[in-house]
C-alpha cells in the first residue's frame, strides 16, 4: 500500500494542548505525484478550563480575518476527531503526517486524536518539512525556513492565509514538489554510480 502524505496545519490559542486549545485544523492528502486526494478541516470548540495565552491572543488580534474563519461554526472535538480518523482510514494509502513545523502541529493533532478518538492512524511519527529541506539543500536547520526555499517549490496561486486548510494545501504542494525533485536527484546519483 502506497503512502499518502497528509499535509496538516493547525491554529491554536497557545503553545501546548491542554492548557490551550486547537481552534482549527486542516489536512490535505497528496499522493507522490502531487495529486490532491482529499481534504478534511474543522473548527473546534475550545477545551473546558483552557484559555488563550496572552502572546498568542495578541498575535490573533493582528489577523482578524483568519481569527473569524477559525471561530466559525466550531464543533466539539469528541465528534470531529473520530470523523477525522475515519477519513484518514478511507484514504487510498497509508497516511503519513507532514507539517511545517511538525513538532508543533503534530503535538496538538496527536494529543487530540488520543484524547478524543483513542487512536492515531499516524502512529506517533511525523515528517517535518523544514528538516526535509535541510537535508535536501544540504544546509543548516535554522537556514531552512520558507524564505530559503527555491521559488519552484511554491504554487504561485496558493497564498499563505493563516487559515488551516489553505495553508495545509499550500505546504502540501511544496512538499510533494520537493519529493519529486529528490527522486530526480536520486536517479541522477544512481546513474552516475555515486
Amino acid at each position: 500500500m502506497s503512502e499518502i502524505y497528509v499535509s496538516t496545519d493547525i491554529e491554536t490559542d497557545g503553545p501546548i494542548p491542554g492548557p490551550h486549545s486547537m481552534l482549527s485544523f486542516g489536512s490535505a492528502a497528496f499522493d507522490r505525484e502531487e495529486g490532491l486526494v482529499g481534504t478534511f478541516s474543522a473548527n473546534l470548540v475550545t477545551l473546558p478550563g483552557a484559555a488563550g495565552s496572552p502572546a498568542t491572543m495578541e498575535w490573533w488580534r493582528s489577523q482578524p480575518e483568519a481569527w473569524a474563519a477559525c471561530r466559525e461554526s466550531p464543533r466539539p472535538p469528541e465528534e470531529v476527531m473520530p470523523e477525522y480518523v475515519r477519513w484518514l482510514r478511507a484514504l487510498p494509502g497509508r497516511p503519513v503526517f507532514v507539517a511545517y513545523p511538525a513538532g508543533f502541529d503534530f503535538l496538538f493533532v496527536y494529543w487530540y486524536l488520543i484524547r478524543f478518538a483513542g487512536e492515531s492512524p499516524f502512529s506517533f511519527s511525523a515528517v517535518d518539512i523544514k528538516t526535509y529541506v535541510m537535508a535536501l539543500l544540504d544546509g543548516e536547520y535554522r537556514g531552512s525556513s520558507k524564505q530559503s526555499w527555491p521559488r519552484r517549490w511554491f504554487a504561485a496561486e496558493l497564498p499563505h492565509t493563516h487559515k488551516a486548510l489553505d495553508d495545509a494545501i499550500e505546504q502540501g504542494h511544496a512538499f510533494v514538489r520537493m519529493l519529486r525533485e529528490r527522486r530526480q536527484l536520486g536517479v541522477l546519483v544512481s546513474e552516475s554510480g555515486d
